[in-house]
């Protein structure tokens, strides 16, 4: 069994060493820089739109989920997100990110936002069928041109 828990300011150093984890796991090149050792954390707990929890399972911090609601660029409505679920190894393949994802969803949808969105990493096609599996559609394909930085 499993369970969301609230992370507290008291977790910040926890919780960034396994968000690097994470980040590592999505691309082994992931260097955390200044800016997000300094910044990442307090800019999420600071937002009351944003809701970050731990996982829990059989009493230890299996993986961490961020979540949250948007405002629409220009029209009078919001959307939820979905923008992190992190389960670490060990606690995989026992349907605990079915579990959590199920239950922020609910959470979200008691905030009325006209949608729920999740962006996936391109090339993460056992995440883009998980997603599916819960019932998300692809809506569109997003593109991005990164600063080249030396």
């Amino acid at each position: 069994m499993s369970a969301m828990v609230p992370i507290a300011t008291s977790d910040r150093e926890e919780f960034q060493r396994m968000a690097i984890e994470y980040f590592s796991e999505l691309n082994p090149g992931f260097v955390p820089r200044n800016d997000w050792k300094d910044q990442y954390f307090q800019n999420i707990v600071s937002n009351p739109q944003y809701f970050l929890r731990w996982i829990v399972c059989d009493r230890k911090r299996a993986g961490f989920i961020l979540f949250g609601l948007e405002n629409h660029r220009f029209l009078p409505r919001r959307s939820g997100a979905i923008y992190e679920l992190y389960v670490r190894p060990e606690f995989r393949r026992r349907g605990i990110a079915r579990a959590i994802a199920e239950e922020a969803i609910r959470e979200l949808w008691t905030h009325s936002p006209s949608k729920i969105q999740i962006e996936v990493i391109e090339g993460q096609t056992a995440s883009a069928a998980f997603w599916k599996s819960l019932g998300f559609q692809k809506a569109t394909e997003r593109f991005v041109l990164a600063r080249v930085t030396p």
